[in-house]
């Protein structure tokens, strides 16, 4: 990488870093604490509550991936910072379920994942891409490490409100990074040619992208219904699971130098389908664990959620990369928008089922669920052909 590239990739990565670690505090201790809230009696409504920050933001990311591509992408990218930070605040301020439904809803709104991405795809050859969109990957992974953590000491202290609040300062601190520390953006959007969005809805390959984004994050938090429950019945208390969680993680991005290997190759479409069968074999080996009922069963756990991280941080650096080098130039932002709406409808729709997956069927119906899932997504993709470094 160039030092530009550098500056780039660490400054984005950082702003995603920003922003996803106040809402992964919020996860792991939401539905308890919303509990305490005038309305939190209603299961249906908490659930509403959580997940309808992933409908908004599926809502708003290609308007505001378009709005990237035609005003600027750190003009967007700010606006959408700001109505995430006056949700949080929302949410920080609010004595009702309604008052923190219509909180999460508004940072929902603030959906600038489409416009960082584009940004960084702007300021990144080809060559380095998968590299940095990994930078930006595993700041997620990490923060989501992190925030398991922190949120049960944390809220101990401040409780639901501080944490929103400490959302809200995290968010403004992510402003700052664009305006101070993000290089200027190429100065082409003003007056590119449009493109029509039909030539990002109709590529077969970016359709499989999209449609593998959508999978991997339902799996995702599908998962997190379920996982927990196994660690309990593993013998590990709630307050420890980050005892399993944050060496999986952290362990996990050693695995990236596989990854970009297999690129300097030239055979990034085996590394992508190589990952999408890894979630595969995870999901059936936590089917089995939780069909089993067998206890003290960690010393199986833990290396299953390490070969899951594994396989989505490499998904997570790959995919937006192939999106950004296949979709025209001057409709990047609309593509990654539409990419990052089907990785929100995955948040959202990981959330609904494995809800009720879990309660209709049980844990082992859950994972069934989710590994056929990913059995037709493996499926699916098999036909895709990357253009650029990394083709075969």
């Amino acid at each position: 990488m160039t030092a530009l590239e550098r500056r780039s990739s660490v400054s984005l990565a950082l702003i995603f870093a920003l922003r996803m670690l106040g809402l992964f505090l919020v996860l792991p201790v939401f539905a308890l604490e919303a509990r305490k809230y005038p309305g939190g009696d209603d299961p249906a409504l908490v659930g509403l509550a959580m997940g309808i920050y992933g409908l908004t933001q599926a809502v708003l990311q290609l308007p505001l991936g378009i709005a990237s591509d035609r005003f600027g992408r750190k003009r967007v990218i700010v606006l959408g910072l700001l109505v995430f930070a006056a949700g949080s605040l929302l949410a920080a301020l609010a004595d009702s379920l309604t008052g923190l439904l219509v909180g999460r809803a508004l940072q929902g709104a603030g959906a600038v994942s489409a416009a960082v991405t584009a940004l960084l795809a702007d300021q990144t050859r080809d060559a380095v891409r998968t590299k940095a969109m990994a930078l930006v990957g595993g700041s997620i992974g990490l923060m989501f490490a992190v925030a398991l953590v922190l949120a049960p000491v944390l809220t101990a202290q401040v409780g639901l409100a501080g944490l929103f609040g400490l959302t809200c300062a995290l968010a403004l601190a992510g402003v700052a990074v664009v305006v101070w520390w993000v290089p200027p953006e190429p100065a082409q959007h003003q007056n590119a040619p449009r493109g029509r969005l039909a030539e990002v809805w109709t590529q077969p390959d970016l359709l499989r992208l999209n449609l593998g984004v959508f999978v991997l994050h339902t799996v995702q938090l599908s998962m997190w219904v379920a996982v927990p429950a196994l660690l309990v019945q593993a013998g590990l208390a709630k307050d420890q699971h980050w005892q399993v969680y944050l060496p999986a993680v952290v362990l996990s991005f050693g695995a990236m130098g596989g990854l970009f290997a297999l690129e300097r190759a030239g055979r990034l479409r085996a590394a992508l389908l190589g990952a999408i069968a890894l979630v595969l074999v995870v999901q059936a080996g936590l089917g089995l664990l939780a069909a089993s009922g067998v206890p003290d069963t960690l010393w199986v756990l833990g290396p299953l959620l390490f070969l899951f991280f594994c396989g989505f941080n490499a998904l997570e650096a790959s995919q937006p990369s192939l999106v950004s080098r296949m979709a025209p130039q001057q409709l990047r932002g609309a593509a990654l928008g539409t990419y990052n709406t089907l990785q929100s409808l995955g948040l959202f729709a990981g959330g609904a089922l494995g809800g009720a997956l879990v309660k209709w069927a049980g844990a082992p119906g859950l994972f069934a669920a989710t590994a056929a899932l990913t059995a037709l997504w493996l499926v699916l993709t098999w036909p895709l052909r990357p253009v650029g470094r990394g083709g075969h």
